[in-house]
């Protein structure tokens, strides 16, 4: 799991696909935290992804650094608990300047049932499990 948060962490920048029924929907996000050695990311709940992601769980997201990419494939569990927001505000703090972990907008979902494989041109691809 190090290895897929620091990956994402130097990608800066990971995509998240999601599915609205038979369309699929790609967006950016740079917000990621560990918590209680799980995999966390946040959104609003008054976005599409959020329906989308309660509606339908399964995700992908993909990054690249260099000549590397990561492909992650999961289901999106949502924690409500503060704590898990508290620990996604404190490591990500430029969320703090739209979010506050009683603000009912902010939440974050748990990686699970993952498993993320890093792929580059000149080596053997390395899957990790999340």
């Amino acid at each position: 799991m190090n290895e897929v948060l620091e990956f994402l962490k130097k990608a800066g920048t990971y995509y998240i696909a999601t599915c609205d029924g038979a369309q699929p929907h790609v967006r950016p996000f740079g917000a990621l935290a560990e918590f209680e050695g799980k995999l966390y990311f946040p959104t609003n709940n008054q976005k599409k992804v959020y329906r989308q992601l309660i509606a339908d769980p399964k995700f992908e997201i993909c990054a690249m650094v260099e000549n590397r990419w990561i492909r992650i494939e999961g289901e999106a569990v949502l924690d409500e608990r503060r704590e898990a927001r508290a620990a996604m505000l404190e490591q990500c703090p430029v969320l703090s300047s739209m979010y506050t972990a009683d603000d009912g907008l902010m939440v974050v979902f748990r990686i699970a049932h993952a498993a993320a494989t890093v792929y580059s041109f000149t080596a053997a691809p390395e899957t990790y499990e999340i």
